[in-house]
């Protein structure tokens, strides 16, 4: 990976699945979890989508938010948000330039054209604090994200 625990995380501007933009400087002051999945609609990707959902209060408690990110496009991500009944997690597309913001934090796979399936915790200053890559087929623990938050 290209960015590092104890490194600013790059700042990016990416469209939600509603066709928002999102800065992660629009965060200032929370702790941010960006949880990669390599493209939606498959069933990790699904499951790892419906945990932030899920535990979206007890991230907010615990001053976090979390984004969901892959390389799908924006009407991809709506269709698939509301299949998933996800109507709070924000759904973010890195599809153009494809993967750019994947790139800027070295977890792009340029032969398969997605990202890893990665997290990364960036506290409220904006600096990386955690970082986890899983294999494709892995589901990420969102208990362990939590621990971490707790602290």
């Amino acid at each position: 990976m290209t960015i590092k625990v104890g490194e600013m995380a790059p700042d990016f501007v990416l469209k939600d699945n509603r066709n928002k933009e999102v800065r992660l400087s629009d965060f200032g002051g929370q702790r941010v979890l960006l949880s990669w999945h390599p493209l939606a609609w498959t069933s990790v990707c699904a499951d790892q989508m419906k945990a932030l959902e899920a535990n979206k209060e007890l991230l907010a408690s615990l001053n976090a938010a979390a984004v969901g990110i892959s390389v799908d496009s924006v009407p991809s991500k709506n269709a698939w948000a509301k299949e998933l009944k996800i109507t709070e997690t924000r759904l973010l597309s890195d599809f153009w330039p494809h993967g750019s913001v994947a790139g800027l934090y070295g977890i792009f796979r340029e032969r398969d054209g997605f990202s890893e399936r990665a997290n990364i915790v960036v506290d409220d200053s904006g600096t990386v604090v955690w970082i986890k890559s899983y294999n494709v087929p892995e589901l990420p623990d969102i208990d362990e994200v939590i621990r971490l938050l707790k602290g």
